[in-house]
């Protein structure tokens, strides 16, 4: 562990399937908790520092998208090393300059506790800014997929939402999905576990190319 302008820094790193760390923090929209997410699913991202262009142009792409999420019963949490009179003005200026507002909440982190819970810095990037995370948290406060980015790269926020959407279908149909699945295209069906159980895929209503490779649509709801 190391320690630079009093940021104390660590590689611990929560991984899939674990447990999201339960934390209180002051946000924009007052003081919250993790578990006031519970029930929905979270995204949970961190950017590096306010007033700064990349992370002006995701804030502004997922205010733009928060509705879509929303609609897939999901939230957003930002994050980021500033204080609260940071956060607000930025948000403030956003609104004034780009005309978005800003519709879900962003943490104050001052003294990095929450991000260290989360690993999201990275000492051989920064000592003092939070890379660009992202934390899928599922209703149960489970988390079920992390992607990072480096400080130089903006995300794919429709990548994200095609994420939520995905994990949603697996859980929802016990099935995976393919590379660049979208809604509506057909899912992978779990590969069978005996051989007699690969002899019945063969013959049964799935578009197959081997007994391991099969492919169905879904039933729309």
């Amino acid at each position: 562990m190391e320690t630079t302008n009093n940021v104390k820094t660590s590689s611990q790193i929560p991984r899939i399937g674990d447990k999201a760390p339960n934390f209180e923090a002051e946000s924009t929209f007052g003081p919250l908790q993790l578990e006031d997410f519970k029930g929905s699913w979270l995204v949970f991202f961190s950017h590096p520092a306010d007033f700064t262009p990349v992370c002006t142009t995701e804030f502004i792409e997922f205010a733009k998208n928060y509705e879509k999420l929303r609609k897939l019963n999901c939230e957003l949490l930002g994050l980021s090393i500033d204080s609260i009179f940071s956060h607000i003005s930025w948000v403030r200026n956003i609104e004034e300059k780009f005309g978005v507002k800003i519709p879900f909440p962003i943490i104050v982190d001052l003294d990095a506790s929450v991000a260290n819970l989360y690993g999201m810095i990275m000492p051989g990037d920064s000592n003092t800014e939070t890379s660009r995370c992202v934390f899928v948290i599922d209703p149960d406060g489970k988390i079920r997929a992390m992607i990072y980015y480096p400080l130089t790269t903006g995300r794919n926020i429709d990548e994200i939402i095609r994420l939520v959407q995905a994990l949603q279908t697996t859980d929802k149909h016990t099935v995976a999905t393919p590379a660049n699945w979208r809604p509506g295209e057909k899912v992978i069906v779990p590969p069978p576990r005996s051989q007699e159980a690969a002899q019945e895929r063969m013959n049964q209503d799935y578009d197959c190319v081997d007994w391991y490779f099969c492919k169905k649509s879904l039933e729309k709801d």
